[in-house]
């Protein structure tokens, strides 16, 4: 278990871009969500807790709009994406201010489905925090000018495992091996 966490910290000063950024960054044109599970239209813990994390951003003005990804899974009648945006126009963001992104199934598809929308433009991507450095290395090797805001959370061992793992493998060159919705 310590060796687990050693290599978790090793990662976290390894990954690009790690160390939150939040509202007053300069120069952000979009805040991007990653997406998480939505139940029959309505966001998970996971995603309702990211998804507020980035209202308030929004709110702070630390960019003019916000992304919110994440496709569906067999047998959804919603896209993570379309339950993110509904849950935000339903909170003041105006539609205009909105993108939903909704045929994504992993986290390096929500970032490469993004690439023609934000194209090059400086972004917050807003995640978990175990998840966070992994985002922010998939980013980096997309191309994409991206800077992080860890959420917060009461986060299992497990899923810091997970990501630990999974962000071992990313800086390896294994991006996309691994459908990672359902968090």
């Amino acid at each position: 278990m310590r060796w687990l966490a050693l290599l978790f910290a090793l990662l976290l000063l390894l990954s690009p871009g790690v160390g939150v950024r939040g509202a007053g960054a300069a120069g952000l044109r979009y805040i991007v969500v990653l997406g998480a599970a939505q139940y029959n239209g309505k966001p998970s813990p996971i995603f309702k807790n990211r998804l507020e994390a980035a209202l308030g951003l929004y709110r702070q003005g630390a960019a003019p709009a916000v992304v919110v990804t994440g496709g569906r899974q067999p047998g959804d009648r919603y896209s993570e994406g379309e339950v993110g945006c509904n849950y935000l126009r339903l909170r003041g963001v105006p539609s205009e201010a909105l993108a939903c992104e909704q045929r994504s199934r992993s986290t390096w598809q929500n970032l490469a489905n993004i690439l023609p929308l934000v194209k090059g433009q400086p972004i917050l991507i807003v995640t978990d925090e175990p998840h966070l450095p992994r985002a922010l290395l998939l980013a980096e090797r997309l191309g994409l000018k991206a800077q992080g805001f860890a959420v917060k959370g009461n986060f299992s061992q497990a899923y810091y495992q997970r990501e630990t793992v999974l962000t071992l493998l990313a800086h390896m060159g294994i991006t996309d091996a691994y459908s990672d919705r359902g968090k």
